[in-house]
């Protein structure tokens, strides 16, 4: 079984890092793989709505000038798949965001590739606006079919400054908790 995270932070080794870690401890303390994307640094555009992916049905999207069909293929190779997101403006970065239009249209397209995968949202925040960003990621999760499990509280960590997560007790217990519940799902499905 593997999971894949995506950090859709600029920082790449800031609070959502934090926390993605968090929840992937404990995912490979249950024997299960990992891996984290830093999305920061790396090239993805947003969804043009081409329909190629619709057209071609090759589990890709007809933008190949980023990165953006490796990241896909990484999600439809992985079990579960995990997206972390600082909250800009009440709402996600525009990197994940990226992300999850374009993966959305070619799972989409090609028969629901995510399908019965499951996947969780991890979001970063200051002070606000944190749920909505939570939503945001959930929607993909759910039109997707995919299979989301619970925390003890929303997947949220809050901190300013990169480290500053680590102070919110709350926040890490609900990250362990996610992992410990992903796990447990995954193994059930399995």
């Amino acid at each position: 079984m593997k999971v894949v995270a995506f950090n859709g932070s600029a920082r790449k080794n800031g609070n959502t890092t934090i926390l993605l870690r968090y929840v992937l401890g404990e995912l490979e303390a249950e024997g299960i793989e990992t891996e984290l994307v830093q999305l920061a640094g790396s090239k993805i555009h947003g969804c043009v709505a081409c329909r190629t992916c619709s057209t071609r049905k090759d589990g890709h999207c007809g933008q190949t000038n980023d990165d953006g069909n490796a990241f896909i293929d990484k999600m439809a190779a992985a079990d579960g798949i995990l997206l972390g997101s600082p909250t800009y403006v009440s709402d996600v970065s525009p990197e994940i965001k990226a992300l999850v239009d374009r993966a959305c249209m070619v799972g989409m397209a090609n028969g629901g590739i995510f399908r019965r995968k499951v996947g969780a949202a991890v979001i970063a925040v200051r002070r606000a606006g944190a749920i909505h960003a939570f939503d945001s990621l959930n929607h993909f999760f759910l039109i997707s079919q995919m299979i989301v499990p619970g925390s003890s509280y929303w997947n949220i960590g809050i901190g300013r400054e990169a480290g500053d997560v680590e102070k919110d007790e709350e926040g890490i217990r609900t990250m362990k908790v996610l992992g410990q519940n992903m796990a447990w799902l995954l193994k059930k499905l399995a």
